[in-house]
């Protein structure tokens, strides 16, 4: 199962979500989308919670307002956090986490230690947590079917694109040898129009010749 939160509206439509056990993360860690970003309590045992930021958007563009919304929510949903002030929750792009044979389940490492951010929350803000929780809808997705869909409808764009690509290409092939044989067509009549004018000239009669024939 997991459970979904829908971020405060000012911020934009963006869904926050966690699984409902290790089990469940696993599945999560598994089957995320490049959008996703994870969060997690620092050296503590926490859920792992993710918002799926919008197509084309990355870590860089969390607002300062859905970020207060991650990390509480991750706090929340922690034992040892939930009861402790000045905690460390760190977060960091789908796509950086690690996982390998030797871990436990739901165990998750990263690739890239430089790509992993912090921030401090100082303490609960029941406000928030409130407010989340109001909009918390429980679902149990199939998690590989959504990631399997998204990888087919990728895949039918990049292919749209391509043929995009080689429909353009094709059209300024065409147009260039238009364009090359406009400019032969022009260089062949004026050279044949030179040829004419030489030609008339060479034949014509001086009027001196003229009078002569006359007389």
């Amino acid at each position: 199962m997991v459970f979904y939160f829908k971020a405060r509206p000012e911020v934009g439509d963006y869904t926050i979500f966690m699984g409902l056990d290790k089990y469940e993360n696993e599945e999560l860690i598994k089957y995320g989308f490049p959008e996703d970003i994870w969060f997690h309590v620092d050296k503590m045992s926490s859920a792992h919670v993710y918002v799926r930021m919008h197509k084309g958007e990355t870590i860089d563009n969390i607002s300062e307002g859905l970020l207060e919304d991650c990390a509480q929510l991750v706090k929340a949903n922690s034992i040892q956090g939930n009861k402790v002030n000045n905690i460390d929750v760190v977060y960091t792009p789908w796509a950086n986490l690690k996982k390998t044979a030797s871990m436990d389940v739901g165990q998750v490492g990263f690739h890239n230690s430089k790509m992993v951010r912090t921030v401090r929350v100082e303490k609960r803000i029941n406000e928030i947590v409130n407010r989340l929780n109001k909009t918390k809808v429980e679902r149990t997705p199939d998690l590989r079917a959504e990631r399997e869909a998204v990888n087919a409808a990728e895949r039918a764009e990049r292919k749209h694109h391509l043929r995009e690509k080689k429909r353009r290409e094709e059209m300024e092939r065409l147009e260039k040898e238009r364009q090359a044989e406009l400019r032969s067509y022009k260089g062949l009549m004026v050279a044949e129009k030179m040829t004419s004018n030489k030609d008339i000239a060479s034949s014509a009669k001086s009027l001196q010749e003229l009078e002569d024939d006359f007389m």
